[in-house]
């Protein structure tokens, strides 16, 4: 599967056990592990990527990446 760039539509606060993303792109992707980060961004870009253990989402500007599943 090739990367998928695109923007969190709105703000974003971190996450904190099953956050729903909303993207610019249209698609929805949801947390699928349990993690607390915080942290505040309005509309960052975002990379999501397949790895052995799920795809993983990485947000602009963030060290942490989190495990997402695709539900839209």
């Amino acid at each position: 599967m090739p990367a998928i760039e695109s923007a969190i539509t709105g703000e974003v606060h971190g996450w904190d056990g099953d956050t729903i993303f909303k993207l610019d792109n249209g698609q929805i992707w949801q947390q699928a592990e349990y993690d607390y980060t915080y942290f505040y961004e309005y509309h960052p870009d975002v990379t999501i990527y397949q790895t052995r253990g799920g795809c993983k989402m990485k947000v602009e500007d963030e060290d942490d990446t989190i495990i997402v599943k695709r539900i839209k």
